[in-house]
């Protein structure tokens, strides 16, 4: 994933970003425990937009914290 990508994506989802692993189209983003919520949006509403914006599908897991 691009460096703007990257930005863009911790922009929009207005979390903090642990990880992110990208398997071709498909981008899986790691957050904090609890963040998952916020980063979805109501009705999955902000991971549309960005999955719109970066051409490519968007899954939000959250990191337990051990």
């Amino acid at each position: 994933m691009e460096e703007e990508e990257l930005e863009q994506l911790k922009n929009m989802l207005d979390v903090e970003i642990d990880r992110v692993e990208e398997d071709g189209r498909k981008v899986t983003v790691f957050v904090p425990e609890g963040q998952a919520a916020k980063a979805i949006g109501s009705g999955g509403a902000v991971v549309r937009s960005v999955e719109l914006v970066l051409d490519k599908e968007l899954e939000i897991k959250e990191l337990s914290e051990e």
